[in-house]
């Protein structure tokens, strides 16, 4: 099954690496993290890949140019766009999807099971199955009464309700639901599919983590040198 990866934003909200690189590039504990990803897709057995490039695609062009997998893998850089949205790149991948294919951002890792996420899908039927995950946690609970602090303690992922973690199995007739470039992928194409009751959502309570900043990158390294992903 064919996995795209959108590695084409801007990036803008850890541009302490930006300014010079495209976010999927910045190394984590050093390999850049769009080459995780691509691992943990091919430890489950999944090796052609369509990445959608964007801002600074040349340097992720470049990488692969020259970088080698252990496995016959098939990589194919695709240019949509330096202003695209992320419902406008799929768009712009359309001929190449005839068939169900999984998608994820160029910016986030997990440990999700690839093949029971799959499974999930083709039990439900639908066209979209996204993954639902609990956001990290990132500040402490306080109740308060009258002015005392009653209870305080750190906040853990169950103080949270889902969110969409970004790892998604879809049909190709999903992207008839996308308009054009400036579409954003998680807003009318998702209320669509919704509304059709078209998108269902495969619960995954293990690690999970996207890097948006520079403390999501320390966190990233924190978890995976303590071997709490499966990369």
């Amino acid at each position: 099954m064919k996995v795209v990866i959108l590695a084409g934003g801007l990036g803008t909200r850890i541009s302490e690496y930006t300014k010079t690189i495209p976010k999927p590039m910045i190394k984590v504990c050093g390999k850049p993290l769009i080459h995780r990803i691509m691992n943990h897709y091919i430890n489950f057995g999944h090796t052609e890949f369509i990445i959608a490039l964007g801002y600074k695609g040349n340097l992720i062009k470049k990488y692969f140019s020259r970088v080698k997998f252990k496995k016959n893998v098939k990589i194919n850089l695709i240019d949509t766009g330096l202003k695209t949205m992320t419902g406008g790149r799929l768009k712009r991948l359309k001929k190449y999807l005839n068939e169900t294919f999984m998608m994820t951002y160029g910016d986030g890792l997990s440990n999700i099971n690839i093949s029971k996420l799959i499974k999930f899908h083709e039990n439900k039927k639908k066209i979209f199955t996204l993954t639902a995950v609990r956001p990290p946690a990132r500040f402490g609970v306080i109740k308060i009464k009258n002015s005392m602090v009653k209870v305080f303690r750190e906040k853990n992922s169950l103080d949270h309700g889902w969110i969409n973690g970004g790892f998604f199995v879809i049909e190709p007739e999903f992207i008839k639901y996308i308009k054009n470039d400036q579409t954003f992928l998680e807003r009318e194409p998702f209320n669509k599919a919704t509304k059709k009751k078209q998108l269902v959502a495969f619960k995954h309570s293990g690690f999970w983590q996207c890097m948006d900043t520079i403390r999501d990158k320390e966190i990233l390294e924190e978890k995976i040198k303590s071997k709490e992903h499966l990369e």
